[in-house]
């Protein structure tokens, strides 16, 4: 009966670590806060777009591109 009761406390701990970073991430962005992510981790589907875009058809072709990314990365927080 002795093994049982010294796993039991490694049992109770293990749930709190996650529930400790929902609660971190339930606290997440607010507009005042810095981005959590680096800028060139975010917004990667409009970057990735607009990436592709410059090198096919050139900058100058591409502003539509180029506003949506920036407009995501505003939304992530970024001053773009």
């Amino acid at each position: 009966m002795g093994h049982a009761e010294v796993g039991m406390p490694l049992q109770s701990k293990s749930p709190e670590p996650p529930a400790i970073s929902q609660n971190l991430a339930a606290a997440g962005p607010t507009p005042d806060s810095k981005p959590k992510k680096k800028i060139c981790c975010a917004c990667p589907d409009t970057k990735r777009l607009r990436d592709e875009c410059i090198v096919q058809h050139g900058e100058a072709a591409c502003e539509k591109w180029i506003q949506a990314h920036k407009q995501c990365l505003r939304a992530e927080g970024f001053k773009v």
